[in-house]
């Protein structure tokens, strides 16, 4: 008589049985161990398809130049689940922001950080799993247009909030637009360049200076692929023309890497990202406060009062 399925069944009926005890507390903490550990798992595999090709590497950059700031995880997860997403928040989020949720609307899987309390009484910050959308599932007053830059306004932004100093140069070797250089904390630059070249270009350095902090180990050679693909962003996120750069090189780059070290460099160039194009906002925000010449100028009151006076004054001594 063959015993294996009634063994096969006798082993499994005390696993069955344990699991069947299983506390609500439990259960849902076994339901949120598989929800987080699948939400990984996305952003690993998407992080992974990310360095496949120079074009997926792009469409990746695109989706980071052309969706509102986020973290890296939450940049990833989210591409792997729409890559037309543009505007993602919690429902709340929405809320406060005066728009909301369609009724039906499907959210998306997000980070949302969380502060908390450790056991010991210190603060911690960890994250939660919640549901986001996205602008185009939401209604309500929609938000302003941003006003397009010719590429010498955006150049001068660009350059008005460098990081670090600038100075031109004929010195530059061949085919060499800028350099930054670390022992002198500076990006040299060639003259007369085109003003949408002359901006990926010092971009791509900004983005070099920024990875030259302290802890960093700092090298051009290191940091290289990721301030290129920081350039391509803070381009594409602002209209310039990005039809020169190529991603194949940096997908080659990127074969001896694991997961993590993937996800990582990822993180590196969102951060560089976001570096630069928050100075270029914070150029244009300065120039609109600035106090400007009026077209349409209101009188001088106190003159004209005056000259009245002295007018009624002349009538009456006459």
């Amino acid at each position: 008589m063959d015993l294996s399925k009634l063994i096969n069944k006798a082993a499994e009926q005390p696993q069955a049985e344990a699991a069947a005890q299983q506390t609500p507390k439990e259960e849902y903490a076994a339901l949120k161990k598989a929800e987080r550990e699948d939400a990984w798992a996305r952003v690993d595999a998407t992080a992974e398809a990310v360095f496949k090709d120079g074009a997926s590497m792009q469409a990746w950059l695109d989706f980071a130049a052309a969706c509102t700031p986020q973290s890296t995880r939450n940049l990833l997860i989210l591409y792997n689940q729409n890559p037309a997403i543009r505007h993602p928040r919690t429902f709340d989020k929405w809320k406060e922001a005066g728009r909301s949720v369609l009724a039906g609307a499907a959210g998306y899987t997000f980070f949302a950080e969380q502060r908390y309390t450790r056991e010991d009484g210190t603060p911690a910050t960890g994250y939660a799993l919640v549901k986001a959308f996205d602008i185009s599932q939401t209604r309500g007053p929609q938000p302003a247009a941003e006003t397009p830059r010719e590429p010498e306004e955006l150049l001068a932004a660009l350059i008005e909030q460098s990081p670090v100093r600038l100075e031109l140069s004929d010195q530059l070797p061949d085919k060499v637009q800028a350099q930054y250089v670390p022992a002198q904390h500076t990006i040299f630059v060639r003259n007369n360049m085109e003003a949408g070249t002359a901006f990926c270009a010092i971009a791509r350095e900004q983005a070099h200076a920024s990875f030259d902090t302290v802890g960093r180990g700092y090298t051009r050679q290191a940091f290289a692929a990721q301030s290129y693909c920081a350039a391509y962003i803070a381009a594409k996120k602002f209209g310039i023309d990005t039809s020169a750069f190529r991603f194949d090189k940096v997908c080659e780059l990127g074969t001896g890497l694991d997961t993590q070290s993937k996800r990582s460099f990822l993180s590196d160039v969102k951060s560089a990202a976001y570096t630069v194009s928050r100075g270029i906002r914070r150029s244009f925000r300065e120039m609109e406060q600035m106090i400007q010449p009026d077209a349409f100028p209101v009188a001088d009151q106190p003159r004209l009062a005056k000259a009245k006076a002295e007018k009624s004054r002349d009538a009456g001594s006459r």
